[in-house]
C-alpha cells in the first residue's frame, strides 16, 4: 500500500497524533483536505460572505495547526473541530460586532432540528423567519451553544467535552440561552 493511501486511511485521532509528533505539515494538508468544507460552511453561516468566509477558514486552520497539541481526545476530533471553529467565528463575531451585524444571519436550516423535548416547547411554537431574526440578537456565545445543542445535534455530553465545562454547567447555558432566546422573540419581535 502507498503511503499515501495509509496515511488517508488513519483515523482523524490517528493522523492527529501523528502531526503533533512530527509537526508534519504534509500531514496536516490531510487534514485540511478532510475537514476544509466542513470548516469553511460554518464560517459561511457566521459571515455570510463568501471571500470572508475563504478568509475565516484559513485563519481557523492556522490557529488550528497551532493549537493541535491541545486536543486531549475527551471527545471526536471532528466534535473538537466544530467548537474550534465555533469559538473562533464567535470571537470573529463579537470583535466586529458593530461593522458585521447585518452579516450575521443565520439560515433557517441551522435551527430545524429544535428536538419535542418538552424543554424546547417555547422554540418550536416560533416561526423560523422570526427565529432567525432573534438568533441575530441574543449574544454570540448563546447563539453557539444553540446551534451545537439543535443544528449540529452535539449532546450534553458533547459539549460538556467541547467547552471543557460540567453537565450541569452546559444545561444551564443551554436553559439561559433558550430563555433569552425567547424573551427576544415575544418582546422584541412579535
Amino acid at each position: 500500500m502507498e503511503p499515501i493511501e495509509r496515511i488517508k486511511k488513519l483515523t482523524d485521532e490517528e493522523l492527529v497524533s501523528a502531526i503533533v509528533k512530527d509537526n508534519d505539515t504534509l500531514l496536516f494538508e490531510v487534514l485540511y483536505d478532510r475537514y476544509a468544507s466542513l470548516v469553511y460552511n460554518k464560517c459561511y453561516g457566521f459571515a455570510k460572505d463568501g471571500d470572508e468566509a475563504k478568509d475565516l477558514t484559513q485563519d481557523v486552520f492556522l490557529k488550528l495547526f497551532v493549537k493541535l497539541a491541545s486536543f486531549k481526545g475527551k471527545s471526536k476530533f471532528s466534535t473538537w473541530l466544530y467548537a474550534f471553529t465555533y469559538n473562533h467565528c464567535v470571537n470573529y463575531v463579537t470583535r466586529n460586532t458593530a461593522k458585521k451585524i447585518e452579516k450575521q444571519s443565520v439560515d433557517y436550516t441551522d435551527i430545524e432540528n429544535i428536538s419535542e423535548d418538552p424543554d424546547d416547547s417555547g422554540l418550536i411554537d416560533m416561526r423560523l423567519d422570526k427565529l432567525k431574526e432573534a438568533l441575530e440578537l441574543v449574544s454570540p456565545e448563546e447563539k453557539m451553544i444553540l446551534l451545537l445543542k439543535y443544528k449540529d445535534n452535539l449532546s450534553i455530553k458533547e459539549i460538556e467535552s467541547v467547552l471543557d465545562i460540567g453537565q450541569s454547567a452546559v444545561k444551564m447555558r443551554i436553559k439561559r440561552a433558550k430563555d433569552k432566546l425567547i424573551t427576544v422573540y415575544h418582546n422584541e419581535l412579535v
